[in-house]
């Protein structure tokens, strides 16, 4: 059976930047094993099937799917859905039924094929454990130990749905030497669970943003990734612990891919109340690429 699909590129407005995404439309005669199949044949970061929602007053379910295992939420899957729903059927307010939960969208078009979107997070970000030593996240990078650090931050690990043991680095040089070291890997982010790395730095390329940062997941199917939303939803939890934010609100942008020649933008919206996390939200623009139907 053929279903229709298109394809994105998120967090950028420029075509062939940004982190691509495939949405694949009515996907409800689709079966797990072959949504596996569709995500590993398109080969993006993520795939995205849109369902019939469950409930009253949802726009859509959305199943996310790397090449190589079902996501409960990410966010640049999230970002460009709702934007291609936009697109598609019109409206500005696209509510998405995810498997961590029900996600609020709300989605400028700008023309016929691209546009910005922005999500409330599902739930505040929770700490995730503590991360590996130092020297064990070095080796992981093939960096050394002094290597991690700047303005006194440490590693930590933190979540939405997802977890990111997030490590900081002094500057973008280190940043850029970082590589995966498949030997050392397991050591540093598989012993308690799988987990993805985001490793970051305050050094950027562009003087408006906030971070520079890359997102590192071989055990989920993504070596690298060009921007990774549900990072950015987690960093909330580093931004709100870490960098003694007053009460109101707080907008950083972070750089990423930059490295893999697909440079993104994610805006990443924070409230502080009582000198506390009380709101975060994730948002960005995104463009479509292609269109067409697949044979499932």
């Amino acid at each position: 059976m053929k279903y229709p699909f298109i394809t994105l590129d998120v967090f950028t407005d420029t075509r062939f930047a940004g982190n691509p995404l495939a949405v694949v439309f009515d996907a409800d005669g689709i079966d797990d094993a072959a949504m596996q199949k569709v995500a590993r044949e398109f080969s993006h970061p993520e795939t995205v099937f849109v369902l019939k929602p469950f409930a009253p007053g949802s726009t859509a379910r959305a199943r996310i799917f790397t090449p190589a295992v079902e996501l409960p939420f990410a966010g640049h899957p999230t970002v460009g859905t709702a934007l291609a729903l936009a697109l598609k059927h019109g409206g500005s307010d696209i509510r998405l039924e995810e498997k961590i939960g029900l996600l609020t969208c709300t989605v400028e078009t700008q023309g016929k094929d691209r546009g910005r979107a922005t999500f409330i997070l599902p739930s505040l970000p929770g700490e995730a454990g503590l991360p590996a030593a130092n020297s064990a996240l070095a080796a992981a990078f093939g960096l050394s130990a002094g290597d991690i650090g700047f303005e006194g931050h440490a590693p930590s690990k933190w979540a939405v749905g997802n977890s990111f043991t997030f490590i900081p680095l002094r500057g973008l040089d280190a940043v850029r030497r970082s590589k995966i070291v498949d030997a050392a890997w397991d050591a540093a982010f598989e012993v308690n669970g799988r987990s993805a790395a985001f490793v970051f730095c305050a050094e950027t390329v562009h003087k408006s943003s906030s971070f520079h940062a890359r997102m590192f997941a071989p055990r989920l199917g993504v070596r690298e990734d060009p921007a990774t939303g549900s990072a950015a939803a987690a960093f909330a939890g580093f931004c709100a612990s870490s960098l003694s934010l007053p009460d109101g609100e707080h907008c950083f942008v972070i750089e990423q891919g930059f490295e893999m020649g697909r440079p993104s933008l994610i805006e990443l919206t924070l409230t502080m109340h009582g000198g506390a996390l009380a709101t975060a939200s994730i948002g960005g623009a995104a463009i479509v690429v292609t269109e067409g139907m697949i044979e499932v």
